[in-house]
C-alpha cells in the first residue's frame, strides 16, 4: 500500500509556509514535520536559514519521527490539510513561552487518534524531552483544535514530531545522576491523581535544574495513555517547589520515569 512523506523543515525565526505553498507526488511510509523554532542547539555562527521549503519526494526520509496508521488509514494529505493551517499556532506555542530560558529545547511527539467517523478522540504527548509543560500544554490545546477527514477503513492514529532548538546549554545528568538527585520526590506526585481522578502510566518527566539545586522547568508524556491536564498541572507545581543538587553554573537537564510499567487507567479509577 503506497504512503507519502512530507518534509516540513523551519529554522530561526521564520514564518511556517501557507498551505499553498505545499506541493505532492508519491509514495514513502512516513510523515515527517520537523519545526525547529530557534536555530541550532547552541548558538550558531551562520545565520540560520529564513525560508521554509515543503516537498514530497520518492525517497526514504533522511530523519525525524514516523507518521504510522496502525489500524485505519490516514493519507499523509489529509493530515498535512489538517495540521497546517495550525502550524504557525504550534511554533507560538513555544516562542511566546521559552522567554530568557535559552536552554529550553528537545522534540515533542504529539499523538492524535481519530475515529472512523472523523471525530477527534483524543490528542496527546506521546514522548518529549522538551521539559515545558506549558508549552507541552500549548501544543496540546492547538491540537485538540484540528479537524481531519475520516480515516478509511476505522479508527487512525498517527504521531507528528515538532523540534524546538535551543541557543544556549544544558547538561544532561544521566540515568544513575539523575536517579540520585531526584531519590524519592516523585512519591509526592501521587497526590495528583486525586484531582485528575487517574494517576497516569508510564510517564516520562523532563526537567531542568539551575542555581542552588532549583528546578526551573518540567515537562511531561506518556506513551501509554493521555496525561489528563488537571495531573500536569498539579505534578508541575510540586516539581517546580523541588530542591535537588546545585549543577553548579549550569543548568542541568535530567529524564526520569513515574508509575513506570503501570496498567494505563480511565478516569475515575483511582483508589479510595
Amino acid at each position: 500500500m503506497a504512503e507519502e512523506t512530507m518534509n516540513v523543515d523551519v529554522n530561526g525565526d521564520a514564518a511556517l509556509p501557507s498551505p499553498s505553498t505545499f506541493t505532492t507526488t508519491s509514495t514513502t511510509t512516513w510523515l515527517i514535520l520537523v519545526l525547529a523554532a530557534c536555530g541550532s542547539s547552541a548558538p550558531a555562527p551562520q545565520k540560520p536559514k529564513t525560508s521554509a521549503h515543503t516537498t514530497w519526494e520518492d525517497e526514504e526520509p533522511d530523519d525525524g519521527v514516523e507518521l504510522i496508521s496502525t489500524r485505519g488509514k490516514m493519507d499523509p494529505a489529509q493530515v498535512e490539510a489538517g495540521i497546517a493551517p495550525h502550524a504557525a499556532a504550534l511554533e507560538a506555542c513555544y516562542k511566546s513561552r521559552v522567554g530568557k530560558r535559552r536552554w529550553l529545547g528537545g522534540k515533542v511527539d504529539l499523538k492524535w487518534e481519530i475515529g472512523g467517523d472523523g471525530v477527534l478522540k483524543s490528542a496527546q504527548v506521546a514522548t518529549s524531552d522538551l521539559g515545558a509543560w506549558p508549552v507541552e500544554k500549548c501544543l496540546l490545546e492547538v491540537a485538540r483544535q484540528m479537524t481531519f477527514a475520516a480515516p478509511r477503513g476505522g479508527d487512525a492514529d498517527f504521531s507528528v514530531p515538532l523540534e524546538f532548538s535551543a541557543r544556549g546549554q544544558s547538561q544532561w545528568w544521566d540515568e544513575a545522576q539523575a536517579a540520585q538527585a531526584v531519590g524519592s520526590h516523585t512519591d509526592e506526585l501521587t497526590a495528583c491523581a486525586e484531582a485528575a481522578g487517574t494517576d497516569p502510566a508510564s510517564v516520562m518527566i523532563t526537567l531542568y535544574v539551575g542555581t542552588r539545586g532549583k528546578v526551573q522547568s518540567v515537562g511531561f508524556a506518556s506513551t501509554a495513555q493521555p496525561i489528563p491536564d488537571t495531573w500536569a498541572d498539579c505534578a508541575a507545581d510540586k516539581v517546580l517547589a523541588w530542591q535537588l543538587v546545585d549543577p553548579r553554573g549550569s543548568v542541568a537537564k535530567l529524564t526520569i520515569s513515574y508509575n513506570a510499567g503501570a496498567t494505563p487507567s480511565a478516569p475515575g479509577d483511582t483508589e479510595e
